[in-house]
């Protein structure tokens, strides 16, 4: 089927479905273009929570529709590629998180929503990127554990008194690793009236070069309240082409052409279509992981929206 035709029926369908496409910032920009919302992991997971229509489809990986399938019990949540499951959440196995909670009793459990449901279900509250230094300020606990990735541990570490103690030791997303000091070095050299925005899943060394440091959501922010017209971006490429396609007076430039997310862009316009049409690839979270794992985000959506409105 031509893209076009496709385009087509994947509105048809999702209408005569009453759904609902969401999709991650790091997607292809075909699927972009045809969600009804494109976000980071705490826009989608607030999205997911207040969205209608009987039928979800996440363009985004494994933990991500996890999320979206714990907050909507009695709906269908699926994906259009199974295969789209992240390396990182891999990194943290529900056996090292109860390991972890043995040997530190006195630590409050705080994970990364880039985390599969049955470790999530051990945590006593998730996080993402745009809000990990509030929830973690907001607790009680002056001990915490906190996972999977170093380096966004590292980030909350320079924001809180607290004692942060990484699970696992050296847990870390391939795409933001790409990026070196040298990278950053050489485009503010080439570009020194750019803005620097770098994601907190970069090496410590990478964000020490930021003029912000911010998750996807707050690097749009950023670039539309900016008076800056030219910004490095130093996240996954995705990003970068909503940002040019929204932004259009100002300049984007990609800190690195090749830092790409394969499992990301495993969804595509025919998987769309077929997820759309059989509704198969359904996410499944056990009732038992469910209920935990509900109870950790939904807190986490209290303390965020709470702090909100402060």
């Amino acid at each position: 089927m031509k893209p076009g035709n496709l385009k087509e029926e994947i509105l048809r369908l999702k209408a005569g479905r009453d759904a609902i496409i969401l999709a991650h910032n790091y997607q292809r920009e075909e699927i972009q273009l045809l969600a009804d919302f494109i976000g980071d992991s705490l826009e989608l997971a607030r999205k997911s929570s207040k969205a209608r229509g009987g039928l979800i489809v996440f363009c985004g990986v494994d933990f991500m529709a996890e999320t979206a399938a714990i907050l909507n019990p009695g709906r269908t949540v699926v994906v259009p590629d199974p295969a789209a499951r992240c390396p990182m959440a891999a990194q943290l196995p529900v056996e090292l998180v109860r390991k972890a909670k043995r040997e530190h009793p006195d630590a409050a459990v705080v994970l990364y929503v880039n985390t599969l449901a049955e470790a999530r279900a051990e945590a006593d509250v998730t996080c993402t990127s745009a809000n990990a230094p509030q929830i973690v300020n907001a607790l009680d606990e002056e001990k915490i554990l906190f996972g999977p990735d170093k380096n966004l541990a590292w980030f909350v570490q320079q924001r809180s008194d607290k004692r942060i103690i990484p699970l696992p030791d050296n847990g870390y997303c391939y795409v933001h690793r790409m990026f070196s000091p040298a990278d950053i070095m050489l485009l503010k050299e080439r570009y020194p009236d750019a803005e620097v925005l770098v994601h907190p899943e970069c090496d410590p060394e990478v964000q020490n070069l930021a003029t912000h440091i911010c998750s996807t959501s707050q690097m749009l922010v950023r670039a539309k309240a900016s008076p800056a017209k030219r910004f490095i971006i130093a996240t996954e490429v995705g990003l970068v082409k909503r940002m040019r396609r929204e932004f259009p007076g100002k300049e984007f430039i990609p800190a690195l052409e090749s830092a790409l997310c394969e499992q990301m862009k495993k969804h595509d316009l025919e998987k769309l279509y077929l997820a759309l049409r059989d509704v198969e690839h359904v996410v499944c979270v056990p009732p038992e992981v469910a209920t935990k794992a509900r109870a950790a985000t939904e807190r986490m959506l209290e303390i965020s929206g709470r702090a909100a409105h402060d």
